[in-house]
């Protein structure tokens, strides 16, 4: 458990003298000493309960988790991929797969081909044709269109465009120059007063709710955010405080309750399981379950060598049933796989050359 820090930090300002005023630093810091250790009593004992119920539910989880949840989980997957995963596989790779490639296969056959063969000898020749008429038939409408075009141009020209300009030059722009200073001078006017109603609304709002609003958060609202500051800082700090050593209380009950079930049952449980089962499973297996195995062994044995016994015998019946049947097989002549020596493969050239000359 951590001692409660009363002296002042190292970065606090110098103190105050006998006839010096209080600063702000120094009495923050009295305040703070003095809220700091009531706080921190009652967080510690507020806190406490909550950290050992917080910590034994921890424990009861892990134990959940890992007795459980995750046995339970990991049986659910291999059902679920035994109801679904393995199932839907088998169903695309053995059906769904050969059935698309049987579809695509007749779709090509019976469409991809023939719109290919189409294309190629019906619609390739006939597009040609068109593209040639149509190439040909629009040379002779765009020489039509651009003698039209010069002709409407000219006339546009001298009609439209020629009056439009001098109407522009000699009448617009003139009238245009003189309502563009009329209204140069009417948003200047226009300024200057708005000038002035904005200074006088200024000072208005200023004088009105600037300084008041300025004098009540400097005299009012900061000493009691700083002092709200400094309750907030110091809770804070007495819950981690607390929380720290609730968990070393809760650490060692813990470790004392872990001690009492250890010397309490599990250390008698292994004592029984070490000094009375373990020899009673030991003469158990040396007395009973070896002798049943050596038994069942032997029995096997004795099975395996009658069943062999009895094939023997009936595939020698069915021997002397064939036998006399159809006769004994003729014996097979053993084939010579040696090499021919030197001499041999000699005698074999020249026979075979003296045949080949015949």
């Amino acid at each position: 458990m951590g001692m409660v820090d009363l002296e002042k930090a190292p970065g606090a300002g110098p103190q105050a003298g006998p006839g010096e005023p209080v600063r702000g630093s120094d009495a923050e810091g009295c305040l703070a000493v003095a809220i700091r250790i009531p706080v921190r009593v009652v967080v510690l004992v507020l806190v406490v309960p909550v950290r050992m119920v917080w910590d034994a539910l921890v424990v009861a989880g892990r134990f959940l988790r890992d007795a459980v949840l995750r046995p339970v989980g990991r049986a659910l997957a291999w059902l679920g991929r035994a109801v679904f995963v393995w199932p839907l596989v088998g169903l695309w790779r053995y059906v769904v797969v050969p059935l698309a490639k049987g579809v695509g296969w007749l779709g090509h056959v019976l469409l991809v081909v023939p719109a290919v063969w189409l294309y190629r000898w019906v619609l390739t020749p006939v597009g040609q044709a068109l593209a040639w008429y149509i190439t040909r038939v629009g040379a002779v409408l765009a020489a039509i269109a651009r003698g039209v075009y010069a002709g409407l141009a000219w006339l546009g020209r001298y009609l439209a465009v020629v009056p439009a300009v001098w109407l522009y030059r000699w009448v617009l722009t003139p009238i245009g120059h003189g309502l563009a200073w009329s209204g140069r001078q009417v948003a200047r006017g226009v300024g200057l007063v708005v000038t002035g109603v904005g200074f006088v609304l200024y000072w208005t709002v200023r004088v009105l709710l600037v300084l008041p609003a300025l004098a009540v958060w400097r005299w009012v609202l900061a000493p009691v955010g700083r002092f709200l500051a400094v309750v907030g800082r110091e809770v804070a700090d007495a819950l981690g405080h607390a929380w720290r050593v609730a968990g070393h209380l809760s650490r060692a009950v813990g470790r004392f309750l872990g001690t009492v079930l250890r010397w309490t049952v599990a250390e008698p449980a292994r004592w029984v399981y070490r000094s009375v089962l373990n020899p009673v499973g030991h003469a158990v297996r040396d007395t009973v379950l070896r002798p049943l195995a050596e038994a069942g062994r032997g029995a096997r044995r004795a099975a395996r060598q009658a069943l062999a016994s009895a094939r023997l015998s009936a595939r020698q019946a069915r021997a002397d049933v064939r036998r006399m049947l159809f006769g004994a097989p003729a014996e097979r002549q053993p084939v010579d796989r040696r090499e021919p020596s030197a001499a041999e493969a000699r005698t074999l050239g020249s026979s075979t050359t003296a045949l080949t000359k015949d």
